[in-house]
């Protein structure tokens, strides 16, 4: 793993072209804000929502035996909530719970995005990573486009 480097905000995230995929990196200080990092970088690879739009509330518990499938569990339900209820999220607030976390969404309808780049269908495990480093915590995954 290696280090988010000086001059890098303390959180963030960013999207990079990859072999007919998309590699979606973030980083925060904490884990839970790590993830929610990758799940904005994620959205905004491609839904450009406008801002003010209405949402709803939603809220679900997502555990996994470590934490690199803990991202991908949480990254797979935002994709789950696209295709069954045409939702997008607005806003993530990500909290710890025993075996995993605590997401809650503000989802607004995805009618409302104008699509900004190519809709990922799944969350690939190679290259996946999630782990803190000495700048806090980092994330690299892949997306199948």
């Amino acid at each position: 793993m290696t280090d988010t480097g000086p001059g890098r905000s303390s959180r963030g995230h960013r999207c990079l072209p990859h072999t007919g995929d998309l590699r979606v990196e973030a980083w925060a200080p904490t884990r839970e804000e790590c993830i929610v990092e990758a799940v904005r970088g994620m959205v905004e690879s491609f839904a450009d929502l406008p801002a003010g739009v209405p949402g709803v509330d939603r809220e679900c518990v997502v555990s996994a035996k470590d934490d690199g499938r803990l991202l991908v569990a949480v990254l797979e339900e935002v994709l789950y909530r696209m295709d069954a209820a045409g939702e997008l999220p607005t806003n993530v607030a990500v909290t710890p719970e025993p075996g995993g976390v605590r997401v809650g969404f503000t989802m607004a309808d995805g009618s409302t995005a104008t699509q900004a780049g190519a809709v990922p269908k799944a969350v690939a495990l190679h290259g996946l990573n999630l782990a803190q480093d000495s700048h806090g915590w980092i994330c690299r995954v892949t997306l199948d486009v």
